[in-house]
Order: structure tokens, then C-alpha cells, then sequence
């Protein structure tokens, strides 16, 4: 890897080319060509959550959540180099046809490693569940994947919402989360030590909310004390996208956009996702800030476009377009799925034979591409839904019967639909069907980022812990057929599944499988993989026994300190072989 000290000296002699206005213009995520020192524009902002996201067409992996629950670092740190080739792809071919638009660059903000304490939040599916030491290998694996072992970094790999932040989506920008030196050290900070101590990971980015009092985009304990001065962190800090903003519109620690500028500056926030540090000059002007503040900010922003080999030529420089969702990285993708999907329930059900005369399969997410992709996720050019794989699956001598059945969600009257139009399709369906497998859950509409979603009363995070009442009448009427039922949860978060626990034939947690999902759950059902994916969150009975969805404390929640019996444990996970366990 390129030793960081040259890649400081080339930033150092770089900047000191550079007028104060042009140091200052590059603090801004989407940073300005600096034409006479021959310094093109670059967009910070880049996203690669489970594939190359917001970019047009790249391999879409299972959600992170799904990836989470195969427990394997190795294939984790496989797919990461995977993303991080499609991305490079992407920069050479964007930058020959001088694009340097959002989402094109090679600075990626993943992973989330933030853990996922309490079923509610929309965005837990963005993460690797509730346990600290399965986040902490995982984050590591990513990062590692992510930036690659070459001459330069592959990409520059971002540990994020540093530190404590985890919903209410819809109260981020003012919300203070007040926790435990117990629980920051125990729960919350492992993940972030490790990608920087460990992983070297280049990037962090500062969550919205405040943590104990101060704004985490500049927070003294966690930026200067812990982040730089105990771990020795030496990469850049990012603010997230208009948390800078919040300081001053919804924290109410300073009164403008030029103090917020100036207090995130001088904590240490070298990047800022938004537009507050349009007023750094400002801020300079009036003595909020110092030059050598904007310059030590250039500086470590240069060291990373240097440390990527940006600025001059890298190995990485040949990698071509025809990596985009190759072959290999879909094959790759598939795997993933194969080993992410949970059997949470089989009375004997599955497999199923291939000598069915007829299977009904039913259900909002049946025929969803949505369902497949979660959020944060690129575009892909082969999808493959369940009703698709299992069509692919079958032979010519199979009937497959479809219904949609449900609305995956309808709050309000629309044209010419009502909630319950197509319950009665899908029974006449499940009558007809010698097996059902009946495909229900949520996707980024219902369970997401606050203003991402079209989940408007809940900002993205769940009320509760059920279904839609739409697919709860649905499943009712399906499973009052009487005919053997798998239910396929399509879901990144735990629900309550104690209906189908109780009257279903099998139940899999599919999680947002990937675009090629369908394939990979229809070879489960057919035998020809054995599920092996394991719960990386809890499954609660009900919200009776969380504490408030703002308290941080760590009481009652995850299998760490849960107080009341689990509908199914972290770590949960069935399979069809007989399993052996040794001991060394």
C-alpha cells in the first residue's frame, strides 16, 4: 500500500500551490476543478452499501442485513473487492468522458456499522444487525474489501454514522442520544475501533443526532479525544448530508451557518456533505477560523485523492466497463443469497419435490423487483423475482398459478382499488395449488431513511412489528385454505411471525435477497441448496418488553440483555442436513 507520509508531502506541496479561497472550495463534497494546478472537480459523495449504488447499472448484493446473517467475513471481504472493481470501472470510464458527477467517484460511504438496537428503525437493513462482535468482523471484512491491498487504495472505504445513532428517523437532526460509558464502549464503539485500528478504514463520517450533548459532527470525546487522539485515526471526517445545518436550525448549539461551519472546521470535519462551508470564508473573515484550519483540512482531502492514486496513474487504471455486473460478480451475488436466506420454520415441508403438479405462489413481494434490492442500491439488468425462479424452476409439466393478493401497503383510498380486492384470487389460487409458497414483508418504501421513503408518518422506521394490515388478511385467508405453506418473509428487520410460526408448513427470512434473488430462494425450495443463514438480530413476541425506541441504553434489548423469551434467537437458523459440531 502507499506509504501515507508521500502521500502527505505530494498533498502538502499541492495545496501550498492553492489560494486560500481555492483550499476553502475544497471542503465541500462536491469539490471544484482547480484548472491551473490541474486538479479535476471530485465528488465525495458516493454510496456502495451492497453494490455501487446511484450509479446506473452494477451488481446489487443481498442488503447488507442478508449478508449479516451469512456470517462469513471472507465472502463478505470477497464481495467488497467485487464492488470496489465495479466502482473502479466506473471512475475510468466516467472520467475519460470528463464526468465527475455525484455517485461516480471512488470515496465510498460504507459500511453502516452502526448496530441495530430496536426493531423499529427503518434503517437497520442498512446494517449488520445487533451485535457488536458480529459488526466488528464484518465492518473489518468490508473495509478491507473495499480498499484492496494494492500500491493504492481500490477505493476509500467510509465507517459510518460515527457513533451512536440509530433512529428515531424522524427526530435525527435534534435528537440527543444519551448513553453509557458501558454501553459506548461495549456496544456502540467496538465496530468503529476496529475498522480504524485494524482495518485502517480512510474515511468516517459524524451521524446527525447529538451524542450526550454534542453534535457528532463536532463532538470533542468522540472526534479529538477517541477518534484521533486514542485510535490515531488519520483519514478524513465527513459530516453527513446537511448535519452541519442541523447544528444551528434544530441542535441550537451556535446561532448561524457560519458558526456551524467554524465549530465543525475546528473539530475536526474535513468534508462537509452539504453547503454550510460556503461560509468557511466567512467564518475566516470574522476570526472564527484560521487559515491553517482550512489548509490542514485541504491537506488531508488531497492525501486521500493521493492515497486512491487520483492525481497520477495506478494499477487500477485498466480495470474496464465489462466488469459492470459481470458474470462472475453475479455469480458471486447469488452465492451471497444462497447462503443469507433463514429457514425459520420446516414441519417437513421442504424441500419440495419436482414432481409437483401445481404450486401457487402468492403474495405483494412474489413479483416485486423491489423486494429484492432494499435500499441504497444500483441498478441491475437481471433481475430475477421469486415467482421468476420458481417459473425457471419447475418443469413444463408444473402449473404455476400467481396472485398478487394483497397491496403490499394501502393507507388510503386510490383509483379503482380497495385493500382487500384481490384476497379472493388469491384463494381461489391456494385451491388450486398443491403447495403454496406465499411471498409477504416490506420493502424501502415501508422500512427505510427519513426522506427516502414513502413511509411519510413514520420517516422511514416501523410503528410496530406487524405486517400490513392488508398481508396480515391475506395471510389469514391463504393460510385458512388449508394447503401445505411456505412463507417467504421478505423483510430487513424482525416481525412478528407468530401466525405463521403457528400455521405455516416452513417460513424463510429472505431478507432483500439481491436482484437475482429469486433464483437463489427458489433452488432453497426445490433442494438444490440447503439453507444456512443465521439470524444476526433478535425476533421478538411483541415491542411489550423494549424500552422506548429514544432510550439508548442497552437494557432490554438484543440477546445480550433481552428480558423476555425471544420468538427466535439471534443466531437462529435451520437447515435440511444433519449437522456435526466438533470441538477443537
Amino acid at each position: 500500500m502507499k506509504d501515507r507520509k508521500t502521500a502527505k508531502e505530494q498533498a502538502k506541496k499541492l495545496v501550498s500551490q492553492m489560494t486560500l479561497e481555492e483550499k476553502a472550495s475544497q471542503l465541500k463534497f462536491d469539490a471544484p476543478a482547480i484548472e491551473r494546478l490541474g486538479v479535476p472537480a471530485y465528488n465525495w459523495w458516493n454510496e456502495a452499501l451492497h453494490g455501487v449504488a446511484r450509479a446506473g447499472t452494477a451488481t446489487v448484493f443481498p442488503q447488507a442485513i442478508g449478508m449479516a446473517a451469512m456470517f462469513d467475513d471472507e465472502l463478505l471481504t470477497e464481495i467488497a473487492d467485487a464492488i470496489a472493481t465495479e466502482a473502479r470501472a466506473k471512475y475510468n470510464t466516467y472520467s475519460k468522458e470528463n464526468d465527475r458527477d455525484i455517485y461516480k467517484g471512488l470515496t465510498m460511504w460504507s459500511p453502516n456499522i452502526n448496530i441495530f438496537r430496536d426493531p423499529r428503525w427503518g434503517r437497520g437493513h442498512e446494517t449488520y444487525g445487533e451485535d457488536p462482535y458480529l459488526t466488528k468482523c464484518l465492518g473489518k471484512a468490508f473495509v478491507q474489501g473495499l480498499q484492496g491491498d494494492g500500491e493504492v487504495l481500490k477505493t476509500a472505504a467510509c465507517a459510518k454514522h460515527f457513533a451512536v445513532h440509530s433512529g428515531p428517523e424522524a427526530i435525527r437532526h435534534e435528537f440527543d442520544a444519551v448513553v453509557s460509558d458501558k454501553d459506548l464502549w461495549e456496544t456502540y464503539l467496538p465496530a468503529f475501533e476496529a475498522c480504524v485500528t485494524e482495518a485502517n478504514v480512510e474515511s468516517v463520517m459524524g451521524a446527525y443526532n447529538r451524542t450526550n450533548g454534542e453534535p457528532c459532527c463536532a463532538h470533542g470525546v468522540l472526534m479529538e479525544d477517541i477518534l484521533k487522539d486514542q485510535w490515531k485515526f488519520d483519514g478524513y471526517y465527513v459530516s453527513d448530508c446537511w448535519a452541519i445545518r442541523d447544528f444551528h436550525e434544530h441542535h441550537m448549539v451556535t446561532k448561524t451557518a457560519t458558526e456551524s461551519a467554524a465549530l465543525a472546521l475546528k473539530k475536526g470535519c474535513h468534508v462537509n456533505c452539504g453547503n454550510t462551508y460556503l461560509h468557511i470564508m466567512k467564518a475566516y473573515q470574522e476570526g472564527k477560523v484560521t487559515e491553517e484550519d482550512i489548509t490542514n483540512a485541504a491537506e488531508t482531502l488531497f492525501t486521500t485523492r493521493y492515497m486512491l492514486g487520483l492525481l497520477e496513474t495506478s494499477e487500477y487504471d485498466q480495470i474496464s466497463y465489462d466488469q459492470v455486473e459481470s458474470a462472475e460478480h453475479r455469480a458471486l451475488a447469488r452465492k451471497a443469497t444462497e447462503k443469507s436466506v433463514v429457514m425459520l420454520k420446516n414441519d417437513g415441508l421442504l424441500p419440495l419435490s419436482d414432481s409437483l403438479k401445481s404450486i401457487g405462489v402468492i403474495g405483494p413481494n412474489a413479483n416485486s423487483r423491489a423486494a429484492l434490492i432494499g435500499n441504497y442500491h444500483g441498478t441491475s439488468s437481471h433481475y430475477v423475482t421469486v415467482l421468476e425462479g420458481i417459473q425457471q424452476a419447475v418443469s413444463d409439466s408444473t402449473r404455476v398459478f400467481y396472485s398478487e393478493g394483497a397491496h403490499l401497503f394501502m393507507d388510503r383510498v386510490e383509483h379503482l382499488g380497495y385493500p382487500d380486492d384481490r384476497i379472493k384470487e388469491a384463494v381461489i389460487v391456494a385451491k388450486h395449488s398443491e403447495v403454496v409458497v406465499l411471498c409477504v414483508g416490506l420493502d424501502e418504501t415501508l422500512e427505510g431513511e427519513e426522506g427516502d421513503t414513502g413511509n411519510s408518518y413514520a420517516s422511514g422506521d416501523k410503528n410496530d412489528l406487524e405486517l400490513p394490515e392488508s398481508q396480515r388478511k391475506l395471510v389469514d385467508a391463504v393460510l385458512a385454505v388449508g394447503k401445505p405453506t411456505i412463507i417467504c418473509m421478505m423483510t430487513g428487520s424482525a416481525m412478528n411471525l407468530s401466525v405463521a410460526r403457528e400455521k405455516a408448513g416452513a417460513i424463510l427470512q429472505t431478507w432483500y435477497p439481491g436482484a437475482e434473488g429469486g433464483k437463489a430462494i427458489a433452488d432453497i425450495l426445490f433442494g438444490k441448496i440447503s439453507p444456512s443463514g443465521k439470524l444476526p438480530v433478535t425476533f421478538y413476541e411483541s415491542l411489550k418488553g423494549l424500552p422506548e425506541f429514544t432510550d439508548y441504553s442497552m437494557k432490554g434489548r438484543t440477546y445480550r440483555y433481552i428480558e423476555e423469551p425471544a420468538q427466535y434467537p439471534f443466531g437462529y437458523g435451520l437447515t435440511y442436513g444433519d449437522v456435526m459440531v466438533q470441538t477443537a
